[in-house]
């Protein structure tokens, strides 16, 4: 598997003044105003404009992780939001200016976006389950209409056996714990291929693909999602399981609310149920593999200092042994096995 050469302090010389000049090498003046806001993998600032303009008194600013991404592959999506958008479905697209949305600064490169407020979604209500599974209904009847040809693919090789590889190459699992770590992660691939294999030929389409509530602003008016920095081809279940939270009872009603919505717009293929806990499974491995990969960066330790301690793996290697034995018990089901539709 290939790795990128580590970046030590990737945006150590992202400074202030660099990040306000990028922005008015575009046009915009700005007021001075610069606030960062929560975000690991990118560099993300609200900054404050000096005249009003079609988007407010403020916008967005996001500044890529440095080798992260190609230009071509933040360029494809960027015109999925677009695209998205253009049908009138509530994504945050970036701006587009003089017909580019990827600026550059210093090595840097960036995109705009306009401001938008909003809260997290109360998932513990149906009519709002039922609202999101509408627009994320209408976000896949978009995304299956052609491939990402740039963007990767979500599968066991891209988030589980790259992800194991790296961590065990990594020195950061401790000694005493690295022949369980090694056990119990094979078991837990062998258990995602046989979801895999029990799905079939699951339809892969254009994802949002970090789908979770925190990526979900609530307004008066509804939903519109944001960050599709994790944008992938991948089966339609990876978007709707991450809604999903409790107990099994909890989350089988809370699925069909969301089938509910979903179904006005998108036909759902039952078969993707054998891959929700592989793909939980999944985002768990990738995670630790994550954090392993930007280890490097300042901002890492400095917020998850409890990463490289022993409770951590600890606590991994018996959060794997309980994704193994749910992936072996029957999937939830859709609302036309339930009989519910």
């Amino acid at each position: 598997m290939p790795h990128t050469a580590p970046l030590t302090a990737p945006y150590a010389e992202l400074t202030p003044d660099l990040i306000l000049s990028a922005i008015e090498q575009l046009g915009l003046r700005t007021s001075g105003h610069l606030l960062a806001l929560n975000s690991y993998e990118n560099r993300v600032y609200q900054i404050g404009l000096e005249e009003d303009n079609p988007w407010g008194r403020f916008i967005i600013a996001k500044f890529y992780r440095p080798a992260r991404w190609s230009n071509a592959q933040i360029l494809e999506e960027h015109a999925f939001c677009e695209e998205l958008a253009g049908y009138e479905i509530p994504v945050v697209a970036p701006i587009s200016l003089d017909g580019n949305t990827l600026h550059s600064e210093q090595g840097f490169r960036f995109a705009i976006f306009p401001r938008r407020g909003g809260r997290p979604p109360e998932l513990d209500q149906r009519d709002t389950r039922e609202w999101l599974g509408r627009f994320l209904g209408r976000i896949h009847a978009v995304g299956q209409t052609h491939h990402f040809t740039e963007r990767p693919t979500l599968n066991l090789q891209s988030f589980g056996r790259d992800s194991v590889e790296y961590l065990l190459a990594s020195e950061l699992i401790p000694a005493d714990l690295r022949a369980a770590y090694v056990a119990i992660t094979k078991q837990a691939l062998e258990g995602i291929a046989a979801c895999f294999d029990r799905a079939g030929d699951v339809e892969q389409i254009r994802l949002h693909g970090d789908c979770h509530a925190s990526n979900v602003l609530w307004t008066d008016a509804g939903p519109h999602f944001v960050d599709f920095d994790d944008a992938r081809n991948g089966p339609a279940i990876q978007d709707l399981w991450m809604l999903l939270s409790g107990e099994r009872q909890e989350q089988q009603a809370q699925l069909n609310d969301i089938l509910a919505g979903y179904e006005d717009f998108m036909d759902f293929d039952p078969m993707q149920l054998q891959l929700l806990e592989a793909l939980r499974t999944l985002r768990l491995l990738h995670y630790s593999a994550w954090l392993a990969r930007r280890w490097h960066d300042p901002a890492f330790p400095a917020a998850f200092p409890w990463f490289n301690s022993p409770i951590y793996w600890q606590d991994r290697i018996l959060e794997l042994r309980e994704q193994i034995a749910l992936m072996t018990e029957a999937p939830l089901r859709s609302l036309s096995q339930s009989g519910n539709c």
